[in-house]
């Protein structure tokens, strides 16, 4: 088996953080990543697995906008020596998550970009923790940062059609939600 870490990118994802959290160690991550491992599922290419895992000691990051909801917006980097985006967040707290999926990327598709921190292995770089059953889809920030190549994305190498459809699935799980403010 591979081995699997957690990449430095997804430990910002701490419970001071806006962004979903577990409530364990990072090595207890990983070891809870690898006994869910067969039950993965691909991502949105190639070298990115979508891992379901139980969502004990989770926490989603994700909040529901009502009207006048206290909302802000900054425009921070998301790790050192990446351009800076546009980051918008709201008040609320973080929920305890009824559905998880770890999200890897294999150290090869990493490489491209010079973030993977092992070789020939898998790291996890999101905790994806959704206050509903179902998965959280990519917010569209994300996805076309990488789908018309940031700087800090990965390329979809999806066809404007499949990106459209993905897209449209985002936008919609989205419109009426933002990463909670700390």
């Amino acid at each position: 088996m591979k081995k699997i870490i957690v990449n430095s990118f997804a430990k910002r994802q701490i419970p001071e953080s806006p962004f979903s959290h577990y409530g364990g160690s990072w090595e207890n991550l990983s070891e809870l990543v690898a006994q869910n491992l067969s039950r993965a599922k691909a991502g949105y290419r190639e070298g990115v697995l979508l891992v379901p895992v139980p969502p004990e000691d989770f926490y989603s990051g994700v909040v529901s906008l009502t009207e006048g909801c206290e909302m802000s917006a900054s425009f921070v980097s998301r790790r050192e020596g990446e351009k800076p985006r546009k980051r918008i967040t709201a008040k609320g707290e973080k929920l305890p998550a009824k559905c998880v999926e770890i999200v890897l990327y294999s150290s090869d598709l990493l490489s491209q970009a010079n973030d993977n921190e092992i070789e020939g292995g898998l790291e996890i770089i999101s905790i994806n923790a959704s206050s509903i059953s179902a998965p959280t889809p990519m917010a569209p920030g994300t996805m076309m940062s990488n789908h018309f190549g940031a700087d800090g994305g990965t390329d979809t190498k999806m066809s404007a059609e499949e990106f459209e459809a993905a897209l449209r699935e985002s936008f919609n799980y989205w419109k009426d939600k933002a990463m909670c403010s700390v």
